[in-house]
């Protein structure tokens, strides 16, 4: 299970970075734009709030890549990867509840960290049972 947790967190943070770059760097191009579901107009007058939350998708992500190079200190690793894999999990809960047609966009964002989480614990519990 371990490979399984350091894959799917590795695949975590990539989506997380690539989120960053869309809505902090690209916030206003007609791609993002259909992306996201916006007009010309709402992303003008959302690109601070955008900007802002495409760093802590980055910061996100940066959380999850140092977990996976700290992977020879179980303890600092497994605390890092829980952080930010459970955040970025939770940010894709609070974004299908607040609107049901961004079920895609949810499952994107966080099935990659539920899978990790997942494997985490069942690594876990595999370790304390042995």
């Amino acid at each position: 299970m371990h490979t399984v947790t350091l894959i799917a967190a590795g695949v975590a943070a990539a989506i997380h970075v690539w989120i960053f770059v869309l809505e902090s760097l690209r916030w206003e191009h007609a791609q993002t734009r259909r992306i996201f579901g916006t007009t010309p107009e709402q992303a003008a007058i959302t690109k601070q709030l955008a900007y802002n939350q495409g760093y802590y998708n980055l910061f996100l992500s940066l959380a999850a890549f140092a977990g996976l190079v700290m992977a020879g200190w179980p303890v600092v690793s497994t605390t890092l990867l829980l952080v930010s894999l459970g955040s970025m999990l939770g940010a894709a809960v609070v974004l299908v509840t607040s609107d049901r047609r961004r079920i895609r966009a949810a499952l994107i964002q966080g099935g990659p960290p539920a899978l990790a989480l997942v494997a985490m614990g069942l690594s876990a519990f595999a370790g304390s049972a042995a």
